[in-house]
């Protein structure tokens, strides 16, 4: 059976994938997109510290529950539904359930017992991947309520560094929308003016002769970086004006 076919995880195909013939050595392991329905004897992998298993069909993660070693998990895009099986997996730092079926916040109580928990993802904008519980108006506010030391959250930093900064500009972007909009059209400003003068960001001079230099091939790199944009813009513009004309149906004169 090839390895992209396999509905069941042995120890035959641990060993193919990995060159380990002793299970418990197999640290890392990816089992991506290979169709696995069954984990199979995957516990006895007991040193395991990374795992994915993303793309598969997997619904019942029993065999997970001996790996207390397990740091990074990643079960994205497969039929889950059922975490409890997790619980036992105490060294659990990074979690990936984003693109299963599951349904309710109670199915997420589970994991409460898993101190290092860091980082859980539940959707994926990125892959269109989510979960039915994220349908819950009040789901982000109350998973960060249950998982107080988490650090991010669907790929989100909600603390730590950088965290603040995201929200402000979330904060700004979201104000920025419910202004934009009035009865559901966009709301033109004309009286627009910018925040600073023309001159604001202008590089000033000085006598100092090492800043001087520095001034100066400051601005021949910016030069370069201008001469390259028109380059591209230039290039993007005929490959665009191309495949318009490609795409124009073809004229017979009769």
């Amino acid at each position: 059976m090839q390895d992209a076919d396999c509905e069941k995880i042995t120890p035959g195909l641990l060993k193919s994938r990995t060159g380990e013939f002793d299970l418990e050595s197999i640290l890392f392991l990816k089992l991506r997109g290979l169709g696995i329905v069954d984990l199979g004897c995957i516990g006895e992998c007991l040193n395991l510290e990374k795992l994915d298993l993303s793309g598969n069909n997997i619904t019942n993660v029993a065999p997970l529950a001996s790996l207390r070693l397990l740091s990074v998990l990643c079960l994205s895009s497969n039929r889950i539904s059922n975490l409890e099986p997790l619980r036992n997996c105490e060294g659990l730092q990074n979690l990936n359930l984003a693109g299963n079926i599951i349904s309710s916040i109670e199915n997420l109580q589970c994991l409460q017992l898993l101190r290092k928990l860091e980082s859980i993802r539940l959707k994926d904008n990125t892959y269109n991947y989510t979960n039915p519980v994220c349908r819950n108006a009040a789901y982000r506010n109350i998973v960060l309520e249950m998982f107080p030391h988490i650090k991010v959250l669907d790929g989100e930093r909600v603390v730590g560094r950088g965290s603040e900064l995201y929200q402000l500009c979330k904060d700004i972007d979201e104000t920025i929308k419910a202004g934009s909009y009035k009865n559901g059209q966009l709301v033109e400003h004309t009286d627009c003016k910018p925040w600073v003068e023309d001159n604001y960001w202008e590089l000033k001079r000085s006598n100092n002769a090492i800043i001087e230099e520095a001034y100066k091939q400051f601005n021949d790199v910016l030069h370069e970086c201008r001469l390259l944009n028109n380059r591209a813009s230039h290039v993007i513009s005929q490959t665009e004006r191309s495949m318009s004309l490609k795409k124009q149906p073809k004229q017979y004169a009769i």
